[in-house]
């Protein structure tokens, strides 16, 4: 049997190295090969597997050059680098290993923010100009003062715990911590608005996503305290690079520590000329030990998939079993698929969460199926998120999860209903998986129906009355939004009834917008799936 063949194209630690080696793979350790794109496209057909960091750039040309690889392993948790719909085109796993750094990335937040109110870089450099300028460099105690955290998860409530340590008042957003959590982890709870009203220091631990781009930006800055200091050890463009400026000239925040950008390497910065801001260059992983752990781990993965087929920290392909995939696999995307559905609509902090497994899905790997489900459901807030790390993600945020299997009750073989309790409603979905394979709606808020899934949709609600279906189809046409499927479905004559339409392209912001306008028309609301 061929030994298989493992190339490392960045700075990984030698200790990580020899893994390959003494688990019997034969591995090249080439640290610089990631910075010259010909030469690693020229050399990716030779290998299994790819173990890199952020310098290396998986893109689909280097996918399609990689006749015999595997799996991609990535040392720390940011995929930004790999193209992963091409490497899930081409069967490739990708990896990577989402808490290996998560302590140092809360210690330099920390870090930063000290650094911040006791203006420590300028009044070093000022020292060592000779300069003594005490009165300059007046700074400010945090021992009482509010530190709001935006995302409570595994960095946001470490960050937590170390600010109460020192003695400050912590105020969490995080739309999917309970009551429960917050209370454990001693902060308060709070909206959105409210963190940015109350905060003397904010610092963001969250994932860039569509929900989340320039969460702080003028608007967002105009509501909270004047002298606020902000810092950002998350994702370039959470933070409007260009606002945040003007708000620092004019006083309106007193500080920023930044050590993401929305261009990297940063080498030309709005934020770079200005002086009460605090730079680094993307260190928040950078201590000896989370570089030593995440190789290590991203090593161990890597060669127990490559040996044995274990699949762990996977991004794009879940943790089943050879004999179970081919049964199993339909009913993993019908899973992601509901669970993305109430993600994408929730409104509030999900508090419990049940999946009801009916007929032949009760018989399955519903381990697989559950984990599936929370990935799709909390993928909208959190999007490095896997089939692995979703249960422990949502664990962490103190949601209960819970699973319901019966026989078969209905005129389906099987199917799965997710039920989510939210802090102001509870909303329900149901699909099953037919002969063709392909995941469908059958269910909606209790109301039946039999909706095909596709890429872009549109879901709406509304008083079941007549003119809805012109209402939407003249909208929607006249703005060129082309409908490739449209299912109806109502509780009662006169009641509450729904309409999800399955649309060529993502419907523009202005046209929901002018469908919101009808009075017939209670919510309609954009969705993406990854069919």
């Amino acid at each position: 049997m061929t030994k298989p063949r493992v190339l490392v194209s960045d700075k990984l630690s030698e200790t990580a190295v020899q893994i390959f080696s003494d688990r019997g793979i034969d591995v090249d350790f080439k640290p610089d090969l990631g910075k010259d794109k010909d030469a690693l496209l020229a050399a990716i057909g030779d290998y299994d597997g790819l173990a890199i960091r952020s310098a290396t750039k998986v893109t689909e040309k280097l996918i399609g050059a990689a006749d015999r690889l595997k799996v991609i392993g990535r040392a720390g948790i940011g995929v930004d680098n790999v193209d992963i719909p091409a490497a899930s085109r081409r069967g490739i796993i990708v990896m990577n290993t989402p808490f290996g750094n998560s302590i140092t990335t809360a210690e330099h937040a920390i870090s930063l923010m000290l650094a911040v109110a006791r203006q420590i870089p300028a009044a070093d450099t000022s020292t060592r100009a000779g300069k003594w300028e005490k009165s300059k460099f007046m700074g400010t105690e945090i021992t009482g003062k509010r530190l709001g955290v935006i995302g409570c998860g595994n960095i946001g409530s470490i960050v937590a715990t170390r600010a109460i340590g020192l003695k400050m008042h912590v105020l969490a957003f995080d739309p999917f911590l309970s009551d429960e959590r917050a209370r454990d982890l001693g902060v308060e709870k709070v909206e959105l608005d409210e963190l940015f009203t109350r905060s003397d220091f904010i610092t963001l631990h969250t994932p860039l996503t569509d929900k989340t781009r320039n969460i702080i930006d003028a608007g967002a800055i105009a509501k909270m305290r004047d002298g606020v200091r902000i810092i950002n050890c998350a994702r370039g463009g959470l933070v409007s690079e260009a606002d945040l400026a003007e708000a620092l000239k004019s006083g309106k925040v007193a500080g920023a520590g930044i050590d993401v950008f929305e261009t990297e390497p940063a080498t030309e910065n709005p934020l770079f000329d200005i002086p009460n801001v605090v730079c680094t260059p993307h260190l928040g992983a950078s201590t000896a030990e989370a570089q030593e752990n995440v190789a290590l781990q991203v090593a161990e993965q890597m060669s127990d998939y490559l040996l044995r087929g274990a699949v762990s920290n996977a991004i794009n392909m879940p943790s089943i079993t050879a004999e179970e995939a081919p049964v199993l696999k339909p009913f993993v995307k019908l899973a992601e698929v509901l669970g993305s559905f109430v993600g994408q609509v929730a409104e509030s902090a999900i508090l419990e969460v049940e999946i009801l497994y009916d007929g032949m899905t009760a018989n399955l790997n519903t381990k697989a199926l559950t984990s599936a489900t929370l990935a799709g459901l909390i993928r909208p807030q959190v999007a490095d998120v896997n089939m692995v790390s979703a249960p422990i993600m949502v664990k962490e945020r103190g949601v209960i999860v819970s699973e319901v299997k019966r026989d078969k009750s209905g005129v389906f073989d099987g199917y799965i209903k997710l039920t989510v309790k939210s802090a102001n409603q509870t909303r329900s979905v149901a699909g099953t998986v037919f002969a063709d394979g392909k995941p469908r709606f059958i269910q909606i808020k209790g109301i039946n129906l039999d909706a095909e899934i596709g890429r872009n949709m549109v879901y709406t609600t509304n008083n079941d009355a007549p003119g809805i279906i012109g209402i939407l189809g003249t909208t929607f046409g006249s703005n060129g939004v082309n409908i490739a499927n449209f299912q109806l479905g109502r509780n009662r004559p006169g009641g509450d009834a729904i309409a999800l339409l399955y649309v060529d392209d993502p419907v523009p912001e202005h046209v929901l917008n002018k469908v919101r306008e009808f009075p017939e028309i209670l919510s309609a609301k954009p969705l993406v799936f990854d069919v």
